[in-house]
C-alpha cells in the first residue's frame, strides 16, 4: 500500500484528496461490504460517494454489463442507441416533468454544466441564483456557482452568481425562526435579491445539500421559491445528483418534498443511477431542452454499456422497493444515532432522510465546528470496520452516512454500533 501511495503522489495532483492517514485501496465488494488490499472487510456506509446505490457486485447489473460488453460497448450519440432510448423513456416517465426530454452525460458535474448551458441559452441571461453552502461539481461553470469555499478554487466564472438563504436550517441569520417564519424570511430574501439584479436565468438547488453536510431546508421552501420564480420567468433546476432515485426514503426525488407549486423545470442526476457506472444527465421540458441553436453531441454520454447498467439497476431498485427500504432502515438508523447524540456533548445534530444522514460535530460546550474530531471519527470508524464520509460548510463539520439502499436492519445496527464506539473515542 505504501508503494501505491508513493506512486499516486508521484503522478496525480496534490489536490486530489484521499481519506485516512494511511490511504485505503479497495479491491472488491459484495452487497454492502468492501475489502481492502490487505484482506480487511468493511461495512460500506458511503458507497463511493453515494454512487454504489443498490449494492456492490449486484448480479443483475454485472450480468447486464457483461452481456452488453459482448455485443458493443460504445458507438456515440451519432447513431441510434436502443439502451439509451429505453433508459431515457423510463427516466422521463419517472421524472414528474411534463413532456420531458433526457440528455445523458458522464457525471453530475457535466449534468449541471449542461443544465446551466440550457438555462442561460433559454433565458438569454448569465445570472444564476444558487444556495449558500451548495456544491454542484468541479467544472469551470459548476465551481463558479458552488457556495462552499472548500470546493471553490477560483473566483473566476462565466456566470454571475447570487447566493440565496435557505439551504441550512439550523445555522445562519434565520436559524432561530420556526419553519414557517424561516420559509417566509428566505422568500423575502429572494425577492430582495431579485429587486437588485437583472433577471436571472435559473435557481439551482440541491434538495439536501450533499457536500455541505446533508443539510436541508424545511419542506416546502422551494415550492415557495417556485411561486416567486414563476412570476419572473426564472427556471428552477433541482440538482438531484445525490438525492435522486429514492435515497431520501420519503420520496423518489428530493424535490418532491417541495412539490406544492409543481415540478422543477429541470432535474440533474448522476451517481446512484449507474450503481458505479459513469452516468449523469439532465431532464427538462422539451421547449427548454430543444432551445439550443447549434449542434451538440456527447461522445461518452449514454454509451451502451453504461445504459445497460442503468437499466438493470433502475429495474432492480424499483422492483425491490429500495426507496421503501431506505425509509424504513434509514429511519431506524437515524433514531439510533440520535440516541447516541443525546449522550455526547460534541454531537450537535443528527439530520437527514432515508439513507442520507448527517451527524454534525462541534467542540463540546460550543457551537464551533470540530473538523479534527470529524477526521478522528473517520479514522476510528475505519479501524472498527466501517467506511463513512465527511463534509460541511465554512463553519460546520459533519459526518456523511449514505449506505447502499439495500442495507439490512442487521447491517444498520452493526454500523451504528461501530460508529457509536468511534464517536465515544473522540468525545
Amino acid at each position: 500500500m505504501n508503494d501505491l501511495y508513493t506512486r499516486h503522489r508521484n503522478v496525480l495532483p496534490d489536490w486530489l484528496a484521499l481519506y485516512y492517514d494511511e490511504p485505503l485501496e479497495i479491491t472488491h465488494g459484495e452487497g454492502r461490504c468492501v475489502w481492502d488490499s490487505a484482506g480487511n472487510r468493511y461495512l460500506d456506509f458511503f458507497g463511493g460517494i453515494l454512487t454504489t446505490m443498490t449494492a456492490h457486485a449486484l448480479p443483475e447489473v454485472t450480468k447486464a454489463v457483461s452481456e452488453q460488453a459482448g455485443r458493443i460497448i460504445h458507438s456515440s450519440t451519432l447513431y441510434l442507441n436502443r439502451p439509451m432510448v429505453e433508459l431515457a423513456e423510463r427516466i422521463a416517465q419517472l421524472s414528474g416533468i411534463p413532456d420531458a426530454r433526457v440528455f445523458f452525460t458522464t457525471s453530475g458535474t457535466e449534468a449541471n454544466d449542461t443544465a446551466l448551458l440550457l438555462a442561460t441559452a433559454y433565458r438569454r441571461s448569465n445570472t444564476v441564483l444558487a444556495m449558500r453552502n451548495s456544491y454542484h461539481g468541479r467544472s469551470f461553470s459548476a465551481v463558479g456557482i458552488t457556495g462552499n469555499r472548500s470546493w471553490s478554487p477560483t473566483s473566476l466564472s462565466p456566470l454571475q452568481t447570487l447566493y440565496v438563504h435557505g439551504g441550512v436550517r439550523t445555522r445562519g441569520p434565520f436559524a432561530e425562526l420556526d419553519d414557517r417564519a424561516f420559509i417566509d424570511a428566505c422568500v423575502e430574501d429572494l425577492k430582495d435579491i431579485l429587486g437588485h439584479t437583472r433577471p436571472p436565468a435559473a435557481l439551482i438547488a440541491e434538495p439536501i445539500q450533499g457536500v455541505g453536510g446533508f443539510t436541508s431546508p424545511p419542506d416546502g421552501l422551494y415550492a415557495a421559491f417556485r411561486d416567486v420564480l414563476k412570476e419572473h420567468g426564472i427556471l428552477w433546476i433541482a440538482d438531484e445528483v445525490q438525492t435522486g432515485w429514492g435515497r431520501t426514503g420519503d420520496h423518489f426525488w428530493g424535490w418532491q418534498a417541495h412539490a406544492g407549486s409543481g415540478p422543477p423545470d429541470m432535474v440533474t442526476f448522476a451517481k446512484g443511477i449507474g450503481n458505479g457506472a459513469s452516468i449523469g444527465g439532465v431532464i427538462a421540458r422539451a421547449e427548454i431542452m430543444n432551445c439550443l441553436d447549434a449542434n451538440s453531441i456527447s461522445t461518452f454520454g449514454g454509451t451502451q454499456i453504461t445504459m445497460a447498467a442503468g437499466l438493470a439497476n433502475l429495474a432492480y431498485l424499483v422492483e425491490h422497493d429500495l426507496q421503501g427500504n431506505a425509509r424504513r432502515v434509514g429511519g431506524l438508523l437515524i433514531e439510533r444515532l440520535r440516541a447516541v447524540a443525546a449522550q455526547l456533548p460534541g454531537l450537535r445534530e443528527v439530520r437527514g432522510r432515508g439513507l442520507m444522514i448527517g451527524v454534525e460535530l462541534v467542540r463540546p460546550g460550543t457551537d464551533e465546528a470540530d473538523p479534527q474530531a470529524a477526521s478522528a471519527v473517520l479514522e476510528a470508524a475505519r479501524e472498527g470496520g466501517l467506511l463513512i464520509g465527511k463534509g460541511g460548510g465554512h463553519n460546520t463539520s459533519a459526518l456523511r452516512i449514505a449506505p447502499p439502499l439495500s442495507l439490512t436492519v442487521a447491517e444498520a445496527e452493526e454500523g451504528a454500533t461501530i460508529l457509536e464506539r468511534a464517536l465515544r473515542s473522540a468525545y
